[in-house]
């Protein structure tokens, strides 16, 4: 299929951080094809035209940190510190779940996620097969991984199933599932354990997803421990030797910073549950200036509330600047690199999405800009950073597919879902 999107602004996300006016992009089959003047292409063999007027086009949001199947716990425990949220509240309460609950909340978690212009995420849970499942009819892009804790010596059974996912799933759907292995974080994994898991990953050749350095008490643990930071306890292990996804990276000094360059670890920053959690503010800033591609997390819904990336380009930037006491410190733009293509680097999809490149993979979110609190638009990256909600996304193509078109969702059955998800979520809380 071949598909016109005309007279659309467009933001690519380049390296030139080229932006075009009024112009055109063409999507022949999965790939982008075209992306400039009118007069260039043949209309006569474009078989289906979406109209860009008064719109912007850009690449899709890459959300590198979350927990889809968490979304029947939203508004369910806040207000709580990490720990005590955890054992108290989520793991209970996680202990309930069947695999039907996951496929629905995945399918719940995805709808918000494409309603506010993500195309791609990281995900990290249990009854993975029931996120592929949804991942079918949604037609969505993500890396999975089982997530991983260390329960007792029976535990190994996690790794099999992450072993099993990994030979059923990586590459399919057209390459739209990659999948990682997810040992939980160094305080839920013995180093044993984690020796097991990397061992797992390293003969598969996947990358891991991993919780590192998120509250002080983690970081505090882990010197009485082992006498050095939950950082240098991973690269002693060994693990950074394989591509590291690393959520949060909160409490981190600057010889955990060094390593993270060296070993070329990929953090992933999410400001609003670390902030509604009272976990710390990751120094993103140093981070960057350092050259590190730090990414863009939303977290589960269950600690975040939403799913909306928007909100997190947002308070990536403008929070640091707070904590850094530097009104440049995270810019608006490198605020919308770290949702788009440093998300892709940190999902080793930077190849195919990320920015909007002919050859790349046509995964594009086209927003309406005709708004007031979009107008006027003095500066782009401004405009997208600061002032952009993820309810201004009108239209979401991935793999050059439309799954949503002028709010209208063309894979997904929202009604259905809604009331599935609901259902449960009172079936959860009172009846199991």
């Amino acid at each position: 299929m071949k598909i016109l999107i005309k007279n659309v602004d467009i933001v690519t996300m380049d390296e030139q951080n080229k932006f075009y006016d009024r112009s055109n992009i063409v999507i022949e089959d999965n790939i982008i094809t075209h992306i400039g003047d009118i007069e260039e292409i043949d209309k006569n063999k474009v078989d289906y035209v979406i109209e860009g007027l008064n719109k912007l086009a850009m690449p899709g949001l890459i959300n590198c940190h979350t927990h889809l199947g968490m979304s029947l716990f939203r508004n369910y425990a806040d207000d709580m510190i990490l720990s005590e949220w955890l054992t108290k509240k989520i793991w209970p309460i996680e202990a309930k779940l069947v695999e039907e609950d996951i496929y629905w909340a995945s399918l719940l978690s995805m709808s918000e996620m494409i309603s506010s212009g993500t195309t791609t995420f990281c995900d990290m849970y249990f009854f993975m097969d029931q996120v592929v499942r949804a991942l079918d009819i949604s037609g969505m892009r993500a890396s999975l991984a089982r997530g991983i804790v260390e329960e007792d010596f029976n535990s190994i059974y996690k790794i099999e199933e992450n072993e099993k996912l990994f030979m059923d799933y990586n590459n399919s759907l057209n390459g739209r599932i990659k999948i990682m292995f997810g040992p939980h974080a160094p305080y839920t994994c013995s180093p044993e354990f984690l020796l097991k898991i990397m061992d797992s990953a390293s003969k598969l050749n996947a990358g891991l997803h991993i919780h590192l350095a998120e509250t002080k008490d983690e970081v505090e643990d882990s010197f009485s421990k082992y006498n050095k930071s939950p950082i240098k306890h991973m690269n002693d292990l060994g693990l950074f030797e394989l591509h590291t996804v690393a959520a949060h990276c909160v409490h981190i000094d600057e010889d955990d910073i060094q390593l993270i360059k060296q070993k070329n670890v990929h953090p992933v920053n999410n400001p609003s549950s670390n902030f509604k959690l009272a976990s710390g503010f990751s120094p993103v800033n140093k981070m960057l200036k350092e050259g590190i591609r730090v990414a863009l997390g939303t977290d589960g819904a269950a600690s975040n509330n939403n799913l909306n990336m928007f909100k997190e380009i947002s308070m990536a930037s403008i929070v640091n600047k707070a904590v850094d006491n530097d009104p440049m410190s995270v810019t608006a733009l490198e605020a919308l690199n770290m949702a788009t293509i440093n998300g892709a680097y940190a999902l080793g999809l930077e190849k195919e999405v990320g920015s909007l490149e002919i050859g790349k993979k046509a995964d594009i979110i086209i927003l309406n800009m005709d708004k007031p609190h979009l107008c006027p638009r003095n500066n782009i990256f401004s405009t997208l950073a600061y002032s952009t909600y993820g309810s201004d996304v009108d239209t979401v193509i991935v793999d050059g597919n439309i799954l949503m078109e002028k709010k209208e969702f063309k894979t997904i059955d929202i009604e259905k879902v809604k009331y599935m998800a609901n259902k449960i979520s009172i079936d959860l809380l009172n009846n199991r």
